[in-house]
């Protein structure tokens, strides 16, 4: 059922961008006068297909099988005879600022469409976690930079920070160039103070993994005691008959003061019937329960399917809600768009100098896991999901890669310098070039997508 959830997640969203993005082209072409013959969401065998007048054109509307893309095929004299009425509306005959406009309109709109989505969010308002630090991990660099537990992260460089995510983000463009990051804290006292990481030639994407628990950070979470919050459907605990409510004493007769201590316990007896003794309703209660077993960085570890109960005074410090009103949204959404949109390019260079590691790169199955994650999370982490796609989208179609719409820039940018067209044989060894590119883009994402279901 979840990959069902998934899959109709990721189709909705891929239709979605798809959709907007070749709606920009469409629409501009049109009000270019380019005489257009076909829109298609999807690539292979149509699905569904309608045609339509406007303005007296034809038009053959598609949905095909491979939700992967779409195009809009336009009248061009490179790909079929024209007749002479028509060759004023054919793509290649007009000029190139039209031309080049009409290419750049599909990705201009997954930007527009990324504005909308963080515009949307930020008015709905998103509930998210504060940038709270625990206890850093012992030698690492945010423990030689001398943070402590409880304090919260108030700047990263010049940026403010708010939430868990924003500094995740922050860390990332603040330290992609190593050296020096400072970090502005408020402890739990209120005092602010400055922590300096030293980054120094530290290359933050040259493994796949958490940045942030890869500097020695860790999020704030208090010791809770041992009473059950709430159990997983078809889980262990709930096979069981544990409840929510439930105080856990003892676990085969060693005592369990925190929650903490039961998940040590419960890691590290995967698949061995373990004795719970519980309170319930004032009565103790035993109960056996046989932890499942997954694997976590090559280590079999046990899990039961319970989580604890989380006081509402613990809730109010660790989450805090984002919201704005909707003029104050529109500046915030276009200041975010541009900074992922800085940050993702940023990154795909550090990939291709080799300062990143390639198993950064996802394709379609992540893309699909996180479309589901974040439908189940709420609404509006699914629209900044869409958001940040969108936008991934855009900087990637505007790449000077042929097949692309950048590789289409470039070739107007030869024109433009030179003074005529590139030649066809140019051009067709590009596609050929390009296309060997794509394969093996995919080729990387869709390896690094099955190392992680194997993982």
């Amino acid at each position: 059922m979840n990959v069902l959830h998934s899959l109709f997640f990721f189709i909705v969203a891929i239709g979605v961008l798809v959709t907007f993005h070749e709606f920009g082209h469409y629409w501009v072409a049109r009000k270019a006068g380019v005489k257009v013959l076909r829109f298609s969401i999807g690539f292979g065998k149509p699905l569904l297909k309608w045609t339509r007048q406007t303005k007296g054109d034809t038009i053959e509307y598609v949905i095909a099988a491979i939700p992967l893309g779409g195009y809009v095929k336009m009248l061009d004299e490179r790909e079929a005879g024209v007749a002479e009425a028509d060759r004023a509306r054919a793509f290649n005959t007009q000029p190139l600022s039209s031309r080049a406009a009409i290419v750049v309109a599909g990705p201009l709109f997954n930007f527009i469409l990324a504005i909308f989505f963080y515009w949307l969010v930020f008015v709905l308002g998103a509930t998210v976690e504060r940038p709270l630090l625990g206890q850093p991990d012992k030698d690492s660099l945010a423990e030689q930079a001398g943070f402590v537990s409880g304090e919260e992260v108030v700047r990263i460089g010049s940026t403010d920070i708010e939430s868990w995510n924003q500094l995740r983000v922050a860390l990332i463009d603040e330290g992609l160039n190593g050296g020096d990051v400072e970090f502005e804290v408020r402890d739990e006292d209120g005092v602010q103070q400055v922590h300096v990481l030293n980054l120094a030639d530290t290359r933050l994407l040259e493994h796949e993994g958490d940045i942030v628990s890869m500097l020695g950070f860790a999020r704030w979470w208090p010791q809770l005691p041992p009473v059950i919050g709430g159990v997983v459907e078809e889980g262990a605990a709930s096979m069981a008959g544990l409840q929510a409510g439930d105080r856990v004493l003892s676990i085969d007769g060693t005592p369990m003061p925190d929650w903490d201590t039961i998940v040590e316990t419960v890691r590290g007896n995967s698949g061995h019937a373990l004795e719970f003794l519980i309170v319930r309703d004032s009565s103790e209660l035993s109960v056996t329960v046989i932890p499942g077993s997954r694997e976590i960085d090559g280590v079999a570890t046990g899990y039961i399917g319970a989580y604890q109960q989380v006081p509402d005074e613990v809730r109010d410090r660790l989450l805090t809600v984002q919201q704005y009103g909707v003029f104050d949204a529109i500046p915030r959404a276009i200041e975010k768009t541009w900074d992922m949109s800085v940050l993702t390019l940023r990154v795909l260079w550090k990939m291709v100098s080799g300062e990143a590691s390639l198993a950064n790169i996802s394709g379609p199955i992540t893309i699909a896991k996180y479309a589901g994650v974040t439908a189940q999370i709420g609404l509006t982490t699914f629209i900044s999901f869409l958001a940040i796609i969108s936008l991934s989208l855009g900087v990637l179609n505007l790449l000077p890669v042929p097949m692309l719409d950048g590789g289409h820039l470039l070739y107007y940018l030869i024109e433009l310098v030179k003074g005529s067209p590139v030649s066809e044989a140019f051009e067709a060894r590009g596609q050929q070039i390009g296309m060997l590119v794509l394969v093996m883009l995919m080729s990387i994402a869709l390896f690094n997508d099955f190392q992680r279901l194997l993982q």
